[in-house]
C-alpha cells in the first residue's frame, strides 16, 4: 500500500464522538477534496508493523465501538485510503483492533474490533475510544488495510506526543526507519 505516512497520520482525525446522524451527514455532504498529484514531499511510505499477539480474523463489519467500552474515553479516528497517484481507494478494506481502558485485549470476542470498507472518496472512520497504555506499549491501533485485489498493510498508529512513545520498543523501530 503505498500510501505516504504523513498522508495517513494527518488523515487520521482524533475527534470527540460524533453521532451517527451527523456521521452520515458528513459523509454524504463532505466536499471532495482535490487530489495532489504526486508523493514528492519527501514522506515515506507507510511503516509495515507485525499484527501482534492480538489480532483474530474475521472481525465483525462494524464501525461503532465503543459501546464494547463504556468507561473508556470516546475517540474517532478517521482517514483515507489512497493508491500512488493519490486517488482514493474505494471498497479498501480497513480494519482496526486495540486495547481497552484498561489495557487489555478481547482475546474470546470482538469487543473493540472491527471492520469497514472506504467509501468512493477513500474515506473510512471508526467510533471508539482511547486506548490505554499496558506494560511496555505506548497507546496505539493496530491495521490492516487492502485495496481490492492488492496485498494486506498491516501497520500501527500512535498519538502523536504520547510520553510512552520513546520507551515503546515497536513506536522506537517505527520512528528510528523514518
Amino acid at each position: 500500500m503505498p500510501s505516504t505516512r504523513r498522508s495517513l497520520l494527518t488523515a487520521f482525525l482524533t475527534l470527540s464522538l460524533i453521532d451517527a446522524a451527523r456521521m452520515r451527514a458528513f459523509a454524504q455532504a463532505a466536499p471532495e477534496l482535490p487530489l495532489t498529484l504526486s508523493y514528492d514531499d519527501g514522506d515515506d511510505l507507510t511503516i509495515e508493523r507485525e499484527a501482534g499477539p492480538f489480532f483474530r480474523p474475521n472481525s465483525p463489519l462494524e464501525r461503532d465501538l465503543y459501546p464494547g467500552a463504556p468507561g473508556g474515553e470516546r475517540i474517532t479516528v478517521a482517514g483515507f485510503v489512497f493508491d500512488n497517484r493519490c486517488r482514493p481507494l474505494a471498497g479498501s478494506l480497513v480494519e482496526i483492533w486495540h486495547a481497552d481502558e484498561n489495557g487489555a485485549y478481547d482475546s474470546i470476542g470482538f469487543r473493540l474490533r472491527g471492520h469497514q470498507f472506504t467509501d468512493v472518496q477513500g474515506r473510512w472512520w471508526f467510533n471508539t475510544i482511547v486506548p490505554a497504555l499496558y506494560p511496555g506499549r505506548t497507546r496505539h491501533f493496530h491495521f490492516k488495510v487492502q485495496r481490492p485485489g492488492g496485498r494486506v498493510l498491516t501497520t500501527q498508529l500512535y498519538f502523536p506526543g504520547e510520553p510512552r512513545n520513546v520507551g515503546d520498543q515497536s513506536f522506537t523501530k517505527h520512528s528510528s526507519s523514518t
